[in-house]
């Protein structure tokens, strides 16, 4: 079912290129610095239940294409926000995913199932209603013995650090759990602290409260806010985190004055804020975690662009994240301005920057990342992260940014078996770019090794501190 030379140039001399570069590459370890597996899977290391659990309810790719067709998200055992009845029937569930498996039909959801279908269990017919039961079965076979375990995956995968994502509330007890257990594999976290920094979030003033609890702070005062936001960013790298993370609306940041600020926190803090207010209190809030970065260390990602949660009958039905957040034209140049002013030359920060819109790669992106210290060019995520996406990428920033100015891949994905697939199509994609400069004589072969080397294992490593 996979062809060795997938994703591979159509040209010969290109592809004989990509096959040598590929070569050299496609074993190096993983490194998985932003992504959302469950870390209570490597805490536990309990056998995953079924086939349906593990390919269709967490997989927001799967889940959003059937949605689009009709398909209700109570049938394929996604869990209600109400605790209301789903489909618990893993097997029906299963048949229901093979009747529309046509709809995935040139997509990169298909690569990445497929890839695990076969190199993790070992199966090559396609999936379709006739063969739904037999695959489902095999899956559900191996999933019984040890070695298709949590852990024991993880190995297997060549993983040699993966990140999950938390929030500042979280105690993460599946980590202490996880660093108590002797267990070798590096499972660290990362500081999400959108809901304590976004007005707009729900539970706002709550969120705040349970922050003051669990760090012992006053959020209450302005001060006292941002030091219970320090005291979790050092807990968070007390287990092993290197990386924060923010999920805003927009690139937009501020540098109030420090008055100023503790008004806008203060009004916040009340509620109501208005619009253009919540925006600005989220813009000083990114500015503040850079400043927090250049104390700490932490590497700081910055991923606006979504408009999250867009259909507000799945949002009431099923909560955050569920296939619902479609991407916004982004602007960054003026919107970051604030915070490079103060932090963007600093060398002991790195911000590594995201987007879903990709008119801004060669205008904007690439130019700021070819110029500011402190900034990095994050891959191509969420809906760009396809073999397009990732040409595309290459193609727009190269020219501006070079490769050295771009943090190589992250996955961020909540589908464990997709891991291998999504790198191995990075490092295809990437060894095929690479082929074609060699071989328009832009790029020297062995230059084109270092390269591919880095994309794959050394620039993510530097760029997260792993």
């Amino acid at each position: 079912m996979l062809h060795p030379d997938r994703l591979f140039p159509s040209d010969n001399t290109q592809r004989e290129l990509a096959r040598r570069l590929y070569a050299e590459i496609k074993d190096l370890p993983i490194v998985s610095p932003h992504g959302h597996t469950d870390p209570a899977w490597f805490a536990d290391d309990a056998p995953f239940p079924d086939p349906a659990t593990l390919f269709v309810k967490p997989d927001h790719y799967v889940f959003r294409m059937l949605y689009s067709q009709g398909v209700k998200l109570e049938d394929l055992g996604v869990p209600r926000a109400d605790g209301g009845a789903v489909e618990t029937d893993s097997r029906k569930i299963w048949r229901l995913f093979a009747s529309y498996w046509h709809l995935f039909r040139g997509t990169p959801s298909r690569i990445w199932l497929e890839h695990a279908f076969e190199t993790v269990f070992g199966i090559t017919d396609r999936l379709t209603p006739l063969t739904a039961d037999a695959i489902y079965d095999a899956i559900d076979d191996c999933l019984k013995r040890p070695e298709f375990r949590p852990r024991a995956l993880f190995e297997r995968f060549n993983i040699e650090a993966l990140a999950t994502t938390e929030s500042p509330l979280d105690p993460l007890p599946h980590h202490q759990k996880l660093k108590a257990s002797g267990w070798t594999g590096r499972v660290i976290t990362t500081f999400r602290p959108d809901p304590v920094v976004d007005p707009d979030f729900e539970g706002f003033a709550a969120n705040l409260d349970a922050l003051a609890a669990i760090s012992g702070e006053d959020t209450g005062t302005w001060k006292g806010y941002l030091r219970a936001l320090e005291n979790r960013r050092a807990f968070f790298k007390s287990m092993g985190a290197t990386a924060t993370d923010h999920g805003h609306p927009s690139a937009v940041t501020a540098d109030l004055a420090p008055a100023d600020a503790e008004a806008l926190f203060a009004r916040a803090r009340k509620g109501g804020l208005s619009a253009a207010e919540a925006e600005m209190f989220r813009g000083q809030m990114l500015t503040e975690m850079a400043r927090m970065s250049v104390e700490d260390g932490l590497t700081m990602q910055i991923h606006p662009g979504a408009f999250r949660n867009h259909n507000p009958l799945v949002f009431e039905r099923f909560g955050r994240d569920k296939g619902a957040d479609i991407p916004v034209q982004a602007e960054y140049v003026h919107a970051l301005k604030p915070l490079l002013d103060r932090f963007g030359n600093h060398p002991k920060l790195t911000i590594i920057l995201f987007t879903l819109d990709e008119t801004v790669f060669t205008r904007e992106l690439a130019t700021l990342a070819g110029h500011y210290p402190a900034l990095r060019l994050g891959p191509p995520w969420w809906f760009l992260d396809s073999p397009e996406g990732m040409r595309r990428f290459r193609e727009t920033v190269t020219e501006t940014a070079g490769f050295y100015n771009t943090v190589g891949f992250n996955d961020d994905t909540r589908a464990f078996c997709s891991i291998p697939a999504r790198h191995d199509v990075a490092r295809r994609i990437d060894c095929g770019f690479l082929a074609r400069l060699v071989a328009e004589h832009r790029l020297d072969e062995d230059e084109a090794y270092e390269v591919a080397h880095a994309l794959a294992y050394g620039l993510v490593k530097a760029a997260y501190k792993l």
